[in-house]
């Protein structure tokens, strides 16, 4: 009898404030210079809550807020912020070391 997997979906264990606040410091850890990994945080996390009402929270239509969190999509900073912000996250810089 062959094993029989199933895809990995982080949105569906992000069900709670500190899962998702566990989710965000891991992903920081290990993205390093690669910015698609914060975006595919930001879409997990989306994912995990209500999709239609937070592309209305952010501003945005739908199938706009799947856009801008696509691995190849480009959103404007003031998207992310308005995503964040949505998603009661907030976007900050620190100083590379």
């Amino acid at each position: 009898m062959a094993e029989k997997f199933t895809a990995f979906d982080a949105a569906e264990y992000l069900d709670s404030e500190e899962a998702i606040a566990a989710y965000i410091e891991a992903a920081q850890e290990e993205a390093g210079d690669d910015p698609s990994i914060m975006a595919m945080v930001l879409s997990d996390i989306a994912r995990a809550r209500n999709m239609s009402q937070l592309a209305r929270d952010a501003g945005l239509t739908r199938a706009g807020l799947y856009k801008a969190l696509a691995p190849d999509g480009n959103p404007r900073i003031s998207t992310l912020h308005n995503i964040a912000k949505a998603m009661g996250l907030k976007i900050t810089l620190t100083v590379a070391h």
